[in-house]
């Protein structure tokens, strides 16, 4: 098989983002840990904070069983959420002010929870966060056709990175970002972030009107509902796992 593309130079250097929350409603839903890194070009962390947060409201046990965060433990040693979404909203402000792209897979969940978060406890919210690097976008775009989940466990071992830990806020972030990198070596991406960036918008919306035609025609959605494809920030609307 033919070499890829060399990594671009604007992927030697990336920020990756993930959140875990108490659910999927990014109006109502809120943080309950927070990763904020930075990856060299062989995929390596040379930089990372994390966070634990109090949400405020009981985690559910649905939530619990995916990121293993309880009530007690949050409320024992989380710091307020207020506290919390304002730091991790200055770390991301602060990469996107150095020019760093930041990797989030299914950006628009974990930026628009972050923003409605960040309204809630009077934060200035990232209402147009760039450049945003969504490796479930651009893969669903550069290859279609591919049959299968789009889970980032799946994705992540389709580009043979590995992922320990899922759903832990740091391992699903830094396995994101290695996902990316490992795209931009299989496909050419545009020239550089910017571009990409714009380029997303428009492919998530496609995608979005896509699922929602599927969904209509297999009775998940009624047929006047439309899944959000807005992103990197979007509204709540049917969120379908």
């Amino acid at each position: 098989m033919p070499a890829g593309p060399p990594l671009p130079a604007w992927l030697t250097r990336v920020g990756v983002f993930d959140l875990e929350t108490t659910g999927v409603d990014v109006e109502s839903d809120r943080v309950v840990t927070a990763y904020v890194g930075i990856l060299d070009a062989d995929g390596r962390q040379v930089a990372a904070r994390s966070w634990l947060a109090d949400p405020g409201v009981p985690i559910p046990d649905g939530a619990t069983a995916v990121h293993g965060i309880t009530t007690a433990h949050a409320r024992a040693h989380g710091r307020p959420v207020p506290e919390v979404v304002a730091e991790v909203t200055a770390a991301l402000r602060s990469l996107f002010r150095q020019g760093v792209p930041v990797v989030a897979y299914n950006a628009s969940f974990d930026f628009s929870l972050l923003a409605c978060e960040a309204a809630r406890h009077g934060v200035d919210p990232l209402t147009d966060p760039a450049p945003v690097i969504d490796p479930l976008v651009i893969d669903k775009a550069y290859d279609r056709y591919r049959r299968g989940r789009r889970t980032l466990e799946v994705v992540a071992a389709h580009y043979a990175v590995p992922l320990v830990g899922a759903h832990e806020a740091s391992a699903d972030a830094i396995a994101a970002g290695r996902v990316a990198q490992a795209l931009a070596r299989q496909f050419r991406l545009p020239e550089n972030p910017v571009q990409l960036h714009t380029h997303q918008i428009g492919w998530a919306r496609s995608q979005a009107a896509n699922l929602t035609e599927y969904f209509v025609s297999i009775g998940r959605l009624e047929p006047d509902d439309m899944l959000d494809g807005r992103w990197p920030v979007r509204h709540a609307g049917p969120i379908v796992e």
